[in-house]
């Protein structure tokens, strides 16, 4: 009998979309443009509350290539976010599946302004737990077997660093003033969504997976306002294989 804790599902995905960039800490204008995404996810059952505990990680990187309205400025920004989740599955039937859950969330990056002078760059970098829920649906087309799936996430309380505004980072990390720069968020001051929307499709031998991506990231901390909406598209291949004791 095969053991359900040793079957593994990895995908790899690449996506571009458009997307928007808000700091005020750099410009009190948004940003437009291009981002490009690679995601990484791993599945696999585990043992607790017998066995119906879904363990699943998420690492995803992204870059973005904004201009503001006029058109007299750019933007670089890039963000690493990894996730770790436990979700607590409830077979409704053969064909469908709902999950809750609880998920980690870090995130690390930064926002480079190419005109600004004093204060060109901002980092980013928070720290969630986030609460987390999936849809999984087994249906045929064409008398195959597709896997649709919807999942969303979002922050319940954490940490972000975030400078005050006008603050320079020499007065943070070279004279000793980053009082104030670790703040709580919640609900109430980061009100952030994530959805990713995919469909399994089998291609010969391979699973070839298509989806989309709704990633709206936000927050005003310190007095300072900032946002990442990005819709990616993505497409990548899925992979399942049993691990070896």
């Amino acid at each position: 009998m095969s053991d359900s804790t040793r079957l593994v599902t990895r995908s790899t995905l690449y996506g571009i979309g458009p997307t928007n960039v808000l700091d005020t800490y750099l410009s009190p204008q948004e940003y437009q443009g291009v981002e490009v995404r690679v995601l990484r996810e791993s599945c696999r059952m585990s043992r607790l509350m017998q066995g119906r505990v879904m363990r699943q990680t998420l690492f995803q990187a992204h870059v973005g290539y904004t201009h503001n309205r006029v058109d007299n400025n750019n933007t670089f920004s890039s963000l690493c976010n990894w996730n770790y989740a436990l979700h607590y599955r409830f077979p409704l039937s053969p064909q469908l599946t709902l999950t809750a859950g609880a998920m980690a969330d870090l995130n690390g990056g930064f926002v480079y302004n190419l005109r600004n002078g004093n204060n060109p760059a901002q980092a980013r970098g928070y720290a969630n737990l986030s609460a987390t829920g999936m849809a999984i649906w087994k249906v045929k087309m064409r008398r195959k077997p597709v896997t649709l799936r919807y999942q969303l996430s979002f922050p319940l309380m954490g940490l972000q660093f975030m400078p005050e505004y006008g603050q320079s980072y020499y007065e943070i990390f070279s004279l000793g003033h980053g009082k104030g720069v670790i703040n709580f968020t919640s609900l109430h001051n980061q009100p952030s969504l994530r959805q990713f929307l995919s469909a399994d499709l089998p291609v010969g031998k391979s699973t070839l997976r298509v989806g989309y991506m709704a990633d709206l990231q936000q927050g005003k901390v310190n007095h300072i306002k900032w946002h990442t909406y990005s819709h990616i598209f993505m497409v990548g291949m899925v992979k399942t294989f049993y691990l070896i004791k």
